[in-house]
């Protein structure tokens, strides 16, 4: 059965602190004793994992909200590592949701677990791992302290950068603690670093090509003896942990590499990839482009992003090597949106909704020049291409919703030689002025989505769209001066 479609960000170099709304409160336990007497059962974090996504998948729950065109492909390899208890690393093209499918396992934990309270590495009450918790647990035994975490705080996060040290993973010794009376060998000495301070939770490990060769070393018995060592420290410290990687195929030849040792220690490797279809490619937009409601993005504008974006993915001008992200179709719906607020702002039109336009398009190309990798032999012609793309986009689009309409009663206004002027900053109610009355308005509205209760905006922004299809099917013609074009015969 097919996976209802659902997707495909700021990488932050210490953990993961979004503050969290818990759905239930945390459990009162607040001794080793009391954890007992409750009748709390111990799991390790990839049995937590396992049993939560299991129970999830059974009762038809999605395990991993906000993922847009994985359901086939990414999601059934993810499900089977996590099951298998594997560490994975993510490999695919920059701006296909890695590091945003990485982020919501951390949903697969429990809601809340116990740890040793004031631990640096989150020691389970029943089974304590540093030097420190064993020690209190010894002299304080049923009267140990426990706090309990929300699952939003057992995910670490670590952007993998050239000048990343073993002791911001792993740690190092911490020269206060020494100053104040320790000696060297006291393995209280040590200041834990990113990967231990995750313990019993899910860290994250982003571009992992990018960590040198040296320091990817450090990793190599996290993933398998899960412990780690520290200087000359005779320490063996049992680490429960998730360990997530992501990285670009493309690191492996242009800026680094990961090493043999380590990814074979990794128990999966699943490809990712951009939204397979025009639907998802939608969702996606719709789902992630930050569009304040001040602003409206009409649905048929939605669609020429889309078949924008996917346009350029796939031409043979772009590296493919490097791929187009899907941040280039979330930055081009914002732009959109921002021009007419723009517009509207300009106009004095305050009362007056924004909708954006089919104007608004073009202006957007020089703007997203910069998130596209052309090949060397298209050099100079960067927005020439991306132009000729758009206006491609906006024909497909025409073609898919209006190429059945009746159009006659607009085209009737140009057969006297009329012609009518618009622009980005021509206001809704102007145009509409210029245009007058036109048969069949509704019709081609409620084809591009707008069949209830528009406003000037949105008729404007039909009108438009139309006139530039018309354009393009050399149904009309168009002069362009700057950022004003008059229609007509």
């Amino acid at each position: 059965m097919r996976r209802p479609a659902i997707t495909t960000y700021c990488r932050i170099v210490q953990q993961h602190t979004q503050p969290h709304d818990a759905s239930t409160p945390a459990p009162g336990a607040t001794t080793l004793g009391e954890l007992r007497a409750g009748g709390h059962v111990y799991r390790t974090v990839k049995e937590e994992i396992r049993h939560n996504l299991l129970a999830m998948m059974r009762a038809g729950q999605d395990p991993f909200p906000g993922i847009v065109g994985f359901g086939d492909t990414v999601l059934p390899h993810l499900e089977r590592a996590l099951i298998a208890g594997h560490d994975i690393i993510l490999l695919g093209e920059r701006g296909q949701g890695k590091t945003r499918l990485i982020r919501t396992m951390s949903g697969l934990l429990d809601e809340w677990t116990p740890a040793v309270e004031g631990c640096e590495i989150n020691d389970h009450p029943y089974h304590p791992a540093c030097a420190r918790c064993r020690r209190l647990a010894a002299e304080q035994g049923d009267d140990l302290p426990v706090t309990w975490r929300h699952r939003d705080d057992r995910y670490g996060e670590k952007l993998a950068t050239p000048d990343t040290s073993v002791g911001d993973l792993i740690g190092d010794i911490d020269p206060v603690k020494v100053a104040e009376g320790r000696t060297l060998g006291d393995p209280e000495t040590i200041h834990f670093g990113l990967v231990p301070r995750t313990n019993r939770g899910i860290f994250s490990l982003n571009e992992l090509p990018d960590l040198a060769e040296r320091i990817q070393v450090s990793l190599l018995n996290v993933l398998e003896e899960r412990d780690i060592g520290i200087r000359g420290y005779a320490l063996r410290l049992p680490l429960d942990l998730l360990l997530v990687a992501s990285a670009n195929p493309e690191d492996y030849t242009n800026r680094g590499r990961i090493i043999t040792p380590l990814k074979d220690r990794f128990g999966a490797e699943i490809r990712t990839h951009y939204p397979p279809s025009l639907a998802d490619e939608l969702t996606l937009i719709r789902q992630e482009a930050d569009i304040w409601t001040a602003a409206e993005l009409p649905e048929h504008l939605v669609e020429v992003i889309a078949r924008f974006t996917r346009g350029v993915r796939e031409s043979a001008a772009v590296d493919a090597r490097s791929g187009v992200s899907a941040r280039f179709a979330i930055a081009a719906a914002e732009s959109a949106a921002a021009s007419a607020v723009r517009r509207t702002a300009l106009a004095g039109a305050g009362d007056e909704t924004p909708v954006a336009r089919v104007c608004d398009l073009p202006a957007v190309v020089s703007t997203l020049r910069g998130k596209v990798e052309f090949e060397v032999s298209e050099e100079g012609r960067e927005e020439e291409i991306l132009g000729a793309m758009l206006r491609r986009a906006i024909a497909d689009t025409f073609r898919s919703r209006l190429g059945s309409v009746d159009l006659s009663g607009l085209l009737a206004k140009f057969e006297d030689g009329g012609t009518v002027e618009s622009g980005e900053l021509v206001p809704a109610g102007e145009l509409l002025q210029r245009i007058g009355d036109v048969p069949g308005l509704a019709r081609i509205m409620a084809r591009l989505g707008m069949d209830g209760g528009e406003s000037f905006g949105h008729a404007a922004a039909a009108l438009e769209f139309t006139l530039e299809g018309l354009y393009l099917m050399r149904r009309l013609s168009k002069d362009t001066d700057g950022g004003t074009s008059v229609y007509g015969t």
